[in-house]
């Protein structure tokens, strides 16, 4: 599978619960946060400054989902991406 044009395709990565101050934080509780963290499959050639394996957090809103090889993968675009993590 290879993404075209500008198109990200992207696994989501599930978090651990967090514990703050006693308190454990889980994702149904961070609903204020509007970026999702994801494991970039493939890339388009025209997207820039990301690469296949980055780590990358993009608008839980954006894109739409796809089934290939029998996993769940969301197809963003470029501009949806709004961080790369960096090692």
């Amino acid at each position: 599978m290879k993404a075209l044009s500008y198109f990200i395709v992207v696994e989501n990565i599930k978090e651990a619960p967090k514990k703050v101050g006693g308190l454990e934080l889980t994702e149904k509780l961070d609903a204020d946060n509007r970026y999702v963290k994801a494991k970039v499959i493939t890339a388009g050639n025209d997207v820039v400054g990301i690469k296949d394996n980055d780590t990358v957090y993009y608008d839980k809103h954006a894109g739409h989902g796809i089934t290939y090889d029998d996993k769940f993968y969301k197809v963003v675009k470029m501009q949806d991406v709004a961080l790369v993590e960096w090692d």
